[in-house]
């Protein structure tokens, strides 16, 4: 209903009730979650190499890891 034209109705009927479908028993984890654990677990053993290793933990992992990310985006852009 509006306050302009009492006539108009909603589109859609609002339902308080949940909906009875039953939910899934299991919840399948989707890959940006896996990606983000992924990532996260990353950066966790870097700190944990500069608190080991001091300055070389920092920079070191990084020059490993040149060679990875060229290659990755060789193959992104190759398609």
């Amino acid at each position: 209903m509006s306050k302009i034209d009492p006539t108009l109705l909603a589109d859609t009927e609002i339902s308080l009730t949940p909906p009875t479908e039953a939910a899934p028993a299991k919840a399948s984890k989707s890959p940006d979650t896996l990606i983000l654990m992924i990532t996260l677990f990353g950066i966790i053993l870097w700190g944990l190499s500069v608190a080991a290793f001091g300055i070389p933990g920092l920079y070191i992992p990084a020059l490993a890891a040149v060679p990875v990310i060229w290659t990755l985006l060789l193959l992104i852009t190759r398609g």
